[in-house]
């Protein structure tokens, strides 16, 4: 597996440029950023050198298109869309992801044939660029009330999202903190194909009950509560390879300079990684 990072939690980073570079100084393979960003600033030969020079990767782009209000919303974004396509592509970058929240204040079933004729399209134009679609279903409780109607939360019922939306390049955004607030297990882990996962999101949970978990109030990978040594035990089990970056959201900016929290993101990794029988 390929160790990654993103910039949440980390409070002032800086430029991509010292990201990359911080990253790549405590062992991280990938980081999550915006591959037309980069080539925006350094040209397009200049950020692929970049990311060469200090042996990283882009592990996943966002999806820049809001696909969750209105048609006319959505089609103004989709020249974002093919233009973060082109740029991920011309720099290696092989998955876009989304979040799916677990309710809405829309009725559910005309939010949902939206969100999959939506979602099918960002599919197809990621597809004709060589790029993955992960979906990201969100667990924590207290967003399941936060809006009017339920909607989706679980690991299945996300799958069977993508199924409905029928691409062939469409899978999982696998967050710890999600597989942690929907109570799920290794054998449900074990259940997947690792080609069903696109991108993995690596973090951990307070020491409350499970129901009282916030979706911003996360720790460090390893420094929680949540088995993720199992959880990435089970990943190498069915073959899972790519990109785990830690994304760990907080309620207020840190207190503790950006290169001591990669250091300790890096020092749980270490260890979680040994525990897993993972190498690198």
């Amino acid at each position: 597996m390929i160790r990654g990072l993103t910039r949440a939690g980390l409070g002032q980073v800086g430029s991509d440029e010292a990201f990359i570079a911080l990253a790549a100084r405590y062992g991280f393979q990938a980081v999550d950023i915006d591959a037309g960003k980069l080539i925006a600033e350094k040209g397009a030969e200049g950020a692929a050198s970049l990311l060469s020079s200090h042996g990283m990767r882009i592990g996943s782009i966002g999806l820049p298109v809001q696909w969750r209000t209105t048609d006319d919303e959505f089609r103004k974004g989709l020249p974002a869309l093919v233009a973060a396509a082109e740029g991920a592509r011309q720099l290696g970058c092989t998955s876009c992801c989304t979040y799916i929240l677990p309710s809405t204040d829309e009725p559910a079933a005309p939010f949902m044939a939206a969100a999959i004729r939506r979602l099918r399209l960002c599919a197809q134009i990621l597809g004709a660029y060589g790029i993955r679609l992960g979906l990201e279903f969100v667990g924590p409780h207290h967003l399941r009330t936060r809006w009017k109607h339920p909607y989706i939360w679980t690991m299945s019922d996300t799958l069977d999202l993508a199924a409905a939306i029928g691409e062939p390049n469409v899978g999982l955004l696998l967050d710890a903190y999600h597989w942690y607030t929907t109570e799920l297990g290794v054998e449900d882990l074990h259940a997947l194909r690792a080609d069903q996962i696109v991108h993995v999101h690596l973090n951990d949970a307070p020491d409350v009950p499970v129901s009282e978990a916030l979706d911003n109030d996360r720790r460090i990978s390893g420094e929680g509560v949540i088995d993720l040594a199992g959880f990435l035990k089970a990943l190498r089990h069915i073959g899972y390879t790519g990109v785990v970056s830690q994304e760990v959201l907080t309620q207020q900016p840190p207190q503790e300079p950006a290169e001591e929290l990669v250091q300790r993101t890096a020092a749980g990794y270490d260890r979680l990684f040994a525990e897993a029988g993972i190498e690198g």
